[in-house]
């Protein structure tokens, strides 16, 4: 049975609230009319096959639960949930309660709050916490919090839901390497099954112990370039030094600063990958053309495993565990196991991030820096390749570039590919855009011959992104893909979720003298106003004409200003590259 689980903690009021799969919550408080019902809760902690479920439970509700349970004050928790949440003290070390239990900030992605994950699911209710946490709680407030607490339950129970696939994964590869992995992330879960990969090679996961000095990239033999300005470029990057900050991150060298100018399209260096500068950009192929991206399948894995890369603190027994869950993989890909396929490409790309993370036992910026660089130059020997040929290069982005080239030049386009295929070691994919409508390089929307891809400020839905007036974005690719009307779009639609924009404010936000929350949604009104910070009633950014919205109403507001929306995706069009007549 799955209890989601949530605290509240104030200097003289604990309330510990719990919710069952099936809605049915208790709530059990201390108070200095009520002592702690310490056995309700150990029985609903210690029974066999319940699950508690929490949203970063690891590092602030079960260690101030085991303090609860062990008697402590409510001044006592309070103190330690002040050390946790405003000191932001390690709590690795910190006591915990037995019990069966999942975790799932870190599962669910890019690290948001509780409430703005509920606003990126549509949750019927965004509420902030009702009474300061400094504040004493008096007896007639303790049902509001305990309705607060509900809400909150609710959005761990919706969180959890938008996360079964995920959990799913987890819990089979839980019972495969007998590793707790449901509270993992994905780079987590690529930490854990490495190291036990490495332990059956008999070596010893340890953190590295040396400083790293400053290094320089190793070229490698097959890089190479005919125009002068690749050329150039190259001798820049054979020059230059790099070195870590006090946060042991790389520092991209001052000469890879500035972007590389070929065939009328930009290209700047970057820690994480190549890109190009494009702005306002629109591709679109006619009869005679194709237009698509080549992108390098598994480009990081592929680089680390072709240069015999490894943490030196490590030794080259990683790079066999390496190359073995990289064939690991391509067997499951090819025989139809997506569990495992999904399993070992989570291992093969969160384990690159974590090289450049000093509290990772896999830290090797020099390991990092020589995968990425040479992603990089290969991408540059790409675009050079296929410009020769005849192609335009319009885009480039980490591990993929996207080419325009005439149906008369396709065989030499694609002996291009093959060509660098042979020379890298590397395999490209391609696929075919009937066209590409950019804002910028991370922010653009691709229309393919199945169907559309959103990036960036165009990816509409999900858990990743704070949705903002979502519907001005599918009215434009309702109009790209459809050629229909913004306006008939924009005017028809009664899904008022679709018109919100979900924010995280500073210090909390104040409308017309309420205050709102620090996680809040609101919508453009023909009866706005301005959403202020609480701190320094500075305007919170695309508030102007605004009302928050943090209850969805049952009927559709009817003061929504549609004009406005009708107005910013015709502003959208612009932004891409289209005129909207």
């Amino acid at each position: 049975m799955n209890y989601f689980m949530d605290l509240e903690v104030y200097k003289n009021f604990f309330l510990c609230s719990f919710m069952r799969e099936d809605g049915k919550i208790k709530h059990i408080e201390k108070h200095a009319d009520k002592a702690l019902d310490i056995k309700s809760i150990i029985k609903i902690l210690g029974r066999t096959g319940n699950t508690i479920i929490t949203f970063n439970g690891n590092h602030y509700d079960l260690p101030v639960l085991k303090l609860a349970l062990s008697g402590g004050t409510c001044a006592e928790m309070k103190s330690l949930s002040d050390k946790i949440i405003v000191e932001q003290i390690k709590t690795w070390n910190l006591d915990r309660p037995k019990c069966d239990h999942v975790d799932l900030k870190e599962v669910a992605p890019s690290m948001a709050s509780l409430k703005i994950y509920g606003g990126r699911m549509a949750a019927q209710k965004l509420k902030d916490l009702p009474i300061d946490p400094s504040h004493l709680v008096t007896a007639s407030q303790r049902e509001e919090l305990k309705t607060y607490c509900e809400n909150d339950l609710r959005l761990t129970e919706l969180l959890y839901k938008s996360l079964i696939p995920q959990l799913g994964l987890r819990v089979k590869l839980t019972n495969e390497y007998n590793v707790d992995m449901r509270s993992k992330s994905d780079a987590q879960i690529a930490e854990a099954i490495i190291r036990k990969y490495l332990k059956t090679k008999k070596v010893i996961a340890n953190k590295r112990e040396s400083s790293v000095e400053p290094f320089k990239y190793k070229v490698p033999a097959w890089v190479q370039f005919e125009s002068a300005e690749f050329c150039d470029m190259l001798e820049k990057v054979k020059a230059c030094t790099f070195e870590v900050n006090e946060k042991g991150s790389v520092v991209m060298p001052h000469e890879l600063d500035k972007a590389v100018e070929y065939c009328g399209g930009k290209y700047k260096f970057g820690i994480g990958g190549l890109h190009s500068q494009e702005k306002k950009q629109a591709v679109k192929a006619n009869n005679s053309q194709i237009f698509g991206e080549f992108d390098v399948a598994s480009m990081y894995p592929s680089i680390i495993i072709e240069q015999n890369l490894y943490p030196l603190h490590l030794g080259p027994k990683f790079l066999d565990v390496y190359s073995d869950i990289k064939e690991e993989r391509l067997i499951a890909k090819r025989g139809g196991d997506k569990v495992k396929n999904q399993t070992y490409k989570i291992v093969l790309n969160g384990s690159y991030g974590k090289f450049g993370s000093k509290y990772s036992f896999l830290y090797s910026p020099e390991l990092l820096i020589q995968t990425t660089i040479t992603g990089q130059l290969s991408l540059l020997m790409l675009i050079e390749k296929m410009t020769r040929a005849g192609g335009a290069v319009y885009s480039a982005n980490t591990d993929g570039v996207n080419v325009l080239f005439d149906k008369s030049i396709e065989a030499d386009i694609f002996s291009v590919q093959f060509d660098w295929e042979l020379t890298t070691g590397y395999e490209l994919e391609f696929t075919e855009y009937k066209a590409v409508y950019s804002r910028d390089v991370n922010n653009y929307i691709a229309i393919k011959n199945d169907g559309v891809k959103g990036k960036g400020a165009f990816a509409i839905g999900g858990l990743m992104k704070n949705p903002s007036n979502n519907i001005c974005i599918e009215a434009v690719i309702d109009y790209l893909v459809n050629d229909n009307d913004i306006e008939s779009f924009i005017e028809n639609s009664d899904d008022v979720t679709k018109f919100l924009t979900v924010k995280t404010v500073s210090g909390g936000a104040v409308f017309r003298g309420e205050e709102v929350g620090k996680a809040i949604r609101f919508y453009h009104s023909t009866d706005g106003d301005t959403i202020n910070y609480k701190k320094n009633g500075n305007k919170v950014p695309t508030s102007d004409g605004c009302k928050p919205l943090m209850d969805l109403p049952v009927e559709f507001p009817c003061d929504v200003d549609r004009v406005w929306y009708i107005n910013e995706a015709v502003k959208i069009l612009n932004l891409i590259g289209v005129d909207y007549a």
